[in-house]
């Protein structure tokens, strides 16, 4: 009996769900322990230790990596240390996001899902480990982009594929395995980035890379419980179906949204570079007398961020029930001005410090978490929701790839944004960003002023919404 007749069957074993996905939550979050266990000790242990002498001489081929990313993102022979490690960091960050497109390829028309999926656990495995080595710093990368890739986009698949068309349970199974991805989250910096910032930077690495070996046990653990992989697609064309004219104006639209959406989520997709690097120097880390570690911030934010995903469900339920409640062009235009807030903090924040010589106090930081994960709760799942619905049915698929552009957009932004913290006062610094969100939001409000009835669901009306 195959894993897609057990779940067709009424297969329960696992909280009410199949028996697979457990497995498949499991091994999602320990990718996303490794995954942002190294990613939330990347920019300080390249601005405290990689990039500065004798470890940047190590580095195999980076002179001629250092030469080709400072000619596209014009740095100067004489850029600092933080400048290169930001620029970096948006690199991999938006390739990460790239990266998966390849990997659906790869699984849809060559290896199948499982296999690519094993690929991908292997290359990030390597990866983590890579990373141990000054030497193997690029390629350490290089394998965390390409087996994230190969990982990420085909897990989630396998998710759905549990379930027979109709299946009430897969909205709740993606629920449950969003919950995996943030327990790996919440705990990734506790563990790996404490052991990398008071240990040794390769101790978090290690325990990163020991995090993806695990992951892959659960998965293989499990191979024999999951649905088997669809057919390989054929190369050949299919008829594809034609679209109206108001389908394309539609799809303008939407794609011209992507930079807009891109400047929106500047202030959060910050978080991992120059908000780190700038709390490591500037902020007093002291909670109650104990003083944390830098990366612990990361952990602050999940909670806070998951703790206000099921505070804005409820909110606008309740809301919902008196009043109207907004489409997600306005819920979007609410996130943003809210994220302006949250960089207004900071600003608010590095201002203080620097009329009273003293450092920032961490309560600042602790209200931009607020601020910032009440916007995100707005913004990022709203977002994702509107392209899912709003796009013609025809291209749904194409439409989703094309959401996800604006992340790597955005972290290709956040980098050289980043580039800049050493050459602007702090206050200014966090004034850009949220003078650059304002501007989205002003746009959104345009957008909603004089395209709702496009984008609304009247006009989206029959259309059968992705799965996700």
């Amino acid at each position: 009996m195959t894993a897609t007749t057990v779940a067709r069957d009424g297969d329960k074993a696992f909280l009410g769900h199949p028996k697979a996905l457990g497995f498949l939550a499991f091994s999602e979050a320990w990718e996303r322990f490794s995954y942002y266990g190294m990613q939330s000790l990347l920019v300080l242990y390249m601005v405290k230790q990689l990039l500065l002498s004798p470890h940047v001489e190590q580095i195999a081929g980076f002179e001629s990596f250092r030469a080709v990313i400072g000619a596209i993102y014009r740095l100067p022979p004489d850029a600092s240390t933080q400048a290169v490690a930001s620029t970096i960091f948006g690199l991999y960050t938006s390739l990460v996001y790239l990266t998966p497109i390849a990997g659906g390829f790869i699984a849809d028309r060559l290896l199948g899902r499982t296999r690519t999926i094993i690929l991908g656990a292997l290359l990030m495995s390597a990866g983590h480990f890579l990373m141990a080595f000054d030497a193997s710093f690029l390629l350490a990368l290089l394998c965390l982009v390409l087996g994230t890739g190969c990982f990420k986009g085909n897990i989630a698949g396998q998710v759905g594929g549990l379930y027979a068309e109709g299946d009430l349970r897969r909205a709740d199974a993606f629920q449950i395995f969003y919950l995996g991805i943030n327990a790996g989250v919440i705990a990734a910096p506790l563990i790996a980035g404490t052991l990398g910032e008071g240990v040794g930077w390769h101790w978090g690495f290690g325990a990163a890379g020991v995090g993806m070996l695990i992951a892959l046990a659960i998965y293989l653990a499990g191979r024999r419980h999951l649905p088997p992989d669809p057919p390989l697609r054929k190369t050949e064309k299919a008829e594809r179906p034609k679209l109206h004219a108001s389908e394309w104006r539609t799809i303008f639209v939407l794609i011209a949204l992507i930079p807009v959406l891109a400047a929106s989520v500047l202030v959060n997709q910050q978080i991992f570079n120059a908000y780190l690097v700038w709390a490591d120097r500037s902020v007093d880390m002291t909670f109650f007398g104990q003083k944390l570690p830098t990366t612990w911030l990361i952990t602050l934010d999940s909670v806070v961020s998951v703790t206000f995903l099921a505070l804005m469900v409820v909110f606008w339920r309740v809301w919902a029930k008196r009043f109207k409640e907004p489409d997600e062009i306005g819920k979007l235009t609410i996130g943003t001005f809210i994220s302006v807030l949250g960089a207004l903090c900071l600003a608010a924040g590095a201002a203080v410090a620097a009329a009273t010589a003293t450092q920032v106090s961490l309560w600042w930081l602790i209200a931009f978490e607020i601020f910032n994960s009440a916007a995100f709760a707005n913004m990022l799942p709203v977002s994702l929701a509107l392209y899912a619905r709003a796009s013609p049915p025809a291209v749904v698929g194409t439409m989703i790839g094309v959401y996800y552009l604006h992340l790597v957009v955005g972290n290709q932004t956040v980098g050289v944004l980043g580039a800049l913290l050493e050459k602007m006062p702090a206050t200014n610094f966090w004034l850009m960003h949220a003078g650059i969100a304002a501007a989205a939001g002003v746009v959104f409000l345009i957008v909603g002023r004089f395209f709702a009835k496009l984008l609304s669901h009247e006009e989206t009306v029959g259309r059968k919404p992705a799965a996700h």
